[in-house]
């Protein structure tokens, strides 16, 4: 997979994220290290990459914390420290999944572990991901380790949902949030690695990974994968939109016009062509969702290529409103397209053609 092999091995590799960076390296420098973090932010953002990074530069041989010369501390990548933490085997940084070990039991023999001091590195590091999954009774076993840590231990919990955390456990990590990647930088990024994987993509295809990861870099960087495997080295727009099945947008200015005249009938055999050439309801949605709000905000601006008869901001901004119902009902519908098709009938409801 292509998020594994171009993993940051550096902080300065780390994209989008320089606020946190920053942080850590201040950290290093002062030697003020704390003994929890709490890395929270969207899924596919770096936390765990960043968590690995921070505990390979606390371990480094050839950095000590609070004696470190320069503004920019990186790990050095060399010493047995860091080549352990990189291949996965160090002793001394314990990764442990929440979502499937959230029991009280794991807790315990995390805390027996924190008690054995560490097998010669300076740290006994503990990465828990997806945290908020954990029990309330491990919560608070943990809890008795956090208010009390031995001084060689560091704990980084991870979680995309950190308002289910117990606010005595966000007492008592120093908190940090993620934010999405922006476009340009995920762009950089598949761009970047497109060239040195030597694959020709059109810049249309890759926005339509952009498009489809939603701010993610690892799942762009997963799509990169598997239209690597799909297409081989010539990765095209065209492509692209079949492989991930992105709807053409003349299909949504199709349906818009339809909804703006209030022609019932040929919205909704438009959802039914949808549907039956297999496209997933859920992301046309998605997609639908987006191309309104672009419209939305070029009405907004009385951008003159929006100007269309019978459109208006209000008008918009309903159906946004009545669309959005539809994609949050699709998950606990037994048809894939009657939250669509409903959505369609109340939009148009007033003046049926």
């Amino acid at each position: 997979m292509l998020y594994r092999k171009y993993r940051p091995v550096k902080f300065s590799e780390v994209e989008g994220q320089e606020h946190i960076v920053q942080t850590l390296r201040g950290s290093l420098i002062s030697g003020n290290v704390g003994h929890a973090y709490l890395f929270c932010g969207p899924r596919g953002t770096g936390k765990t990459t960043l968590a690995r990074l921070f505990a390979k530069a606390l371990n480094c041989e050839k950095l000590k914390p609070g004696a470190i010369s320069g503004s920019s501390p990186e790990p050095c990548n060399l010493c047995s420290s860091c080549q352990e933490i990189g291949e996965g085997r160090s002793l001394d940084l314990i990764e442990i999944d929440a979502a499937s070990n959230r029991g009280i039991d794991e807790i315990r023999n995390i805390k027996e572990s924190a008690r054995v001091a560490s097998s010669g590195s300076r740290y006994k590091i503990f990465i828990v991901d997806e945290v908020h999954m954990l029990t309330q009774a491990a919560f608070n076993a943990l809890l008795k380790t956090l208010e009390e840590p031995p001084p060689h231990i560091v704990f980084i919990l991870a979680t995309t949902e950190p308002h289910k955390l117990p606010e005595t456990i966000l007492s008592r990590v120093q908190r940090f949030d993620f934010k999405k990647l922006n476009s340009e930088i995920i762009k950089r990024k598949l761009t970047r690695i497109a060239k040195a994987e030597n694959i020709s993509i059109d810049d249309e295809a890759v926005n339509s990974i952009i498009q489809d990861a939603g701010g993610s870099l690892r799942d762009a960087e997963s799509i990169l994968t598997k239209l690597i495997s799909y297409a081989g080295a010539t990765i095209t727009a065209d492509l692209a939109s079949e492989v991930l099945g992105i709807v053409p947008l003349i299909t949504h200015e199709k349906l818009l016009s339809t909804l703006i005249s209030k022609d019932t009938k040929k919205a909704l055999d438009i959802i039914k062509d949808l549907h039956e050439s297999g496209i997933n309801l859920e992301n046309f949605i998605a997609q639908f969702l987006r191309y309104l709000r672009k419209i939305l905000i070029d009405l907004i601006e009385k951008s003159a290529a929006s100007e269309q008869k019978g459109m208006d901001p209000a008008k918009i901004v309903s159906i946004i409103q009545t669309v959005t119902k539809a994609k949050n009902d699709l998950a606990s519908s037994p048809i894939p397209q009657l939250p669509l098709e409903l959505a369609i009938i109340e939009i148009t409801k007033n003046e049926t053609k």
